[in-house]
């Protein structure tokens, strides 16, 4: 197949952005299991939600609006997007986890043990159907802006190395090695790329759709926030930990903010 110059630049761009959301946060999960998850991973969270929420209604929701699509159907989408992504987490295809043993969670000792042994599996195939969808995704951003491709990619990995995190320490308990756990967490980070390049493929022949695809990455990232980022922050009683993760999360969306007002004026 051969590919005109500017598009080769956008699909290799899609790859190399999907390999960072995809790839690149699974080997920063696996270095901050060697110690220091405790400390960082909550923190984290906090910011991972303020950028997915700043990413969703700062950046994707406007140019999805500001098409020519037909604003009921992009409202409906929306509000199916995140009714899918409940009914998904409920049957257990969207699995998210950002804790592990000894995390102040509360869950008994073992709890991650006993919830990898029969569930590994199920955790990968998870995580892979996730990253496809994720590749996909990107692949959308950048069919639209090549800075908005690069900001969703940014914004999906900021959530997924606290989930991968969870994810290594399940797979640890579960009785594999170091090893073991990082080599099929990567092949599970590499459906990301998977996602990418088949999102690049279908919406080159099926551009008007788009718009309807950015809804739904809004939708997915709304959802990934209130639904289990913020919860989970909840689970943090102290006062002064209580205002880091506003501050936290507060910076994350004026980290958006700030690479929007860039990419408008670029």
């Amino acid at each position: 197949m051969h590919l005109a110059p500017g598009t080769a630049l956008i699909l290799a761009s899609i790859i190399a952005a999907t390999l960072l959301s995809g790839v690149a946060s699974v080997m920063a999960a696996a270095w901050l299991s060697f110690g220091l998850m405790s400390r960082l991973v909550p923190r984290m969270v906090s910011l991972s939600a303020g950028i997915l929420l700043g990413a969703a209604i700062l950046h994707l929701l406007p140019e999805a609006f500001e098409s020519q699509a037909d604003l009921h159907a992009l409202s409906w989408t929306l509000l199916g997007g995140l009714v899918a992504f409940f009914l998904l987490e409920r049957s257990s295809v969207l699995r998210h986890s950002h804790h592990h043993e000894g995390d102040g969670h509360g869950h008994h000792h073992g709890h991650d043990r006993r919830e990898a042994g029969p569930g590994g599996t199920l955790i990968l195939v998870g995580d892979s159907i996730h990253n496809l969808a994720d590749g996909f995704l990107v692949a959308a951003a950048f069919l639209t802006d090549p800075w908005l491709g690069w900001l969703t990619a940014a914004a999906i990995a900021a959530h997924e190395i606290p989930q991968e995190v969870g994810d290594f320490i399940v797979l640890l308990n579960a009785g594999l090695s170091r090893r073991r756990a990082l080599f099929y967490n990567v092949l599970s980070g590499l459906a990301a790329v998977a996602g990418g390049v088949i999102g690049y493929v279908w919406l080159e022949a099926a551009k008007e759709a788009l718009p309807f695809v950015l809804v739904l990455a809004a939708s997915a990232f709304v959802y990934i926030a209130l639904a289990d980022l913020v919860p989970d922050m909840h689970r943090q009683r102290q006062r002064g930990e209580s205002l880091l993760q506003v501050l936290l999360m507060l910076a994350g969306i004026g980290a958006i903010a700030a690479l929007t007002s860039l990419g408008h004026a670029h």
